[in-house]
């Protein structure tokens, strides 16, 4: 059954990175947010909620207003602030106040009227704090990413990650943003419980509410689908921006354990941009080391930036997906493997761990742990069955209860229930 809301018209604020109406993924701080904002809104204009999408315009070529081709209820409005040139998420929060004056400026001068303004990420939220002191709005908020969990997780010189990723100022932020929104969302349970833990907030403004996958595009091959030459023989897929907390040094050394068991079997690792910067390409170093180190250079394949025409493809014929992240507050692309019927071995230190459920639809390892992570893999490439049944297990899991249009239902319950309409 379709909900209804007063509601008419929402902003949202995703303010780094590249958001575009048809997504750069791969490129620096592209990904799965990008998507997120992009699909919930397209599923909210179903239910008859109009969203605009606000990030920060750097790129002169790029038009301010831009509507998504195809759905035009939803358009990305673009608020200069700051040089014309990319800001790392990192290092934008000096450009965020005049982002906010500008956006109020806008919001003012073209007559727009939104029920309310939904902050993603720890900079849109601070953005959107501003934003709702001078407009009188409702604000929501959804961190997608914890600073203080994902300072937990990574590993390195204390100095100097607080110097690259600015945690304690991105921390004190998150905090205020916490305490100042009606109401925020976070993606799985596990974020849930590190708001008490690390932040030691317990406030009852808190609502769970997982990232969807688009089941009409992410679905098992035809009866009778043939794979595409291009695919070649047997593979492991993995698929993620290419980053120092995304474990591929760990599947790698994994893999060298794998393919001594299992010849015959291929690793294919996705994603990255199309224009590589100075930490995605000291990763893609790191990487090609390791495999030169252990001669597996006939044996894996690093393949870039995967187009969308091709994605699904590489979902849906895989052996099986791998996620090795160290640290993931959820981890869309294991979901989006789930949606096409490949089973999934991913690590338990991330949001999925609320998804699957070891030896029920799909396999949690320690991606530290070599012999554990390649144990599993190499289990599930002896067992075809066992990969069939985690495979349409994941599935059903994922259209069950990941569809978006069942998360932009929750998303309507969950305004509802905090502005009581």
């Amino acid at each position: 059954m379709e909900k209804t809301l007063n509601i008419k018209r929402i902003a949202m604020l995703s303010t780094h990175g590249y958001v575009d109406p048809v997504p750069q993924l791969g490129r620096t701080d592209t990904g799965g947010q990008v998507v997120y904002v992009l699909e919930l809104a397209q599923a909210l204009t179903k239910r008859g909620v109009g969203v605009d999408i606000f990030t920060r315009w750097f790129d002169r070529e790029r038009r301010q207003v831009d509507p998504l081709p195809d759905c035009t209820e939803v358009r990305v409005i673009r608020i200069p602030s700051g040089p014309w040139e990319f800001i790392p998420k990192e290092q934008i929060y000096d450009v965020l106040p005049e982002l906010a004056s500008n956006m109020v400026s806008f919001v003012r001068e073209q007559g727009l009227d939104y029920d309310l303004y939904h902050g993603h990420y720890v900079d849109a939220g601070i953005v959107t704090l501003d934003v709702v002191k001078e407009l009188g709005r409702p604000a929501f908020f959804t961190a997608h990413s914890l600073g203080a969990w994902k300072r937990e997780q990574m590993c390195g010189d204390p100095e100097e990650m607080e110097k690259q990723y600015n945690y304690t100022h991105r921390i004190a932020e998150e905090k205020r943003i916490f305490e100042s929104v009606v109401a925020q969302s976070v993606t799985t349970e596990l974020q849930h419980e590190k708001l008490d833990t690390l932040y030691g907030y317990t406030g009852e403004n808190v609502e769970v509410i997982p990232p969807g996958v688009d089941v009409h595009t992410f679905h098992p091959a035809a009866p009778g689908e043939a794979k595409p030459d291009w695919l070649g023989d047997r593979y492991i897929f993995c698929l993620s921006r290419i980053d120092c907390n995304k474990g591929h040094d760990l599947l790698l050394e994994a893999f060298d354990l794998v393919r001594r068991e299992v010849p015959d079997v291929r690793l294919v690792i996705g994603g990255g941009s199309k224009d590589p910067q100075e930490r995605e390409l000291e990763v893609l170093s790191l990487m090609r080391g390791i495999i030169e180190s252990h001669g597996m250079g006939e044996r894996v394949d690093i393949i870039g930036y995967v187009p969308d025409e091709r994605l699904v493809h590489y979902y849906r014929h895989a052996e099986l997906f791998v996620l090795p992240s160290i640290f993931e507050p959820f981890g869309m692309t294991a979901i989006e493997a789930m949606a096409c019927g490949t089973p999934v071995v991913a690590s338990k230190f991330g949001g999925i761990r609320n998804v699957i459920i070891t030896g029920d639809n799909g396999l949690l390892v320690d991606p530290q742990d070599e012999t554990e992570f390649a144990d599993a893999i190499s289990k599930l490439l002896a067992d075809k069955g066992l990969r069939d049944r985690y495979g349409q297990a994941g599935c059903e899991t994922v259209r069950q209860k990941f569809s978006w249009e069942a998360i932009a239902d929750r998303h309507i319950d969950f305004y509802s229930r905090f502005l009581g309409t």
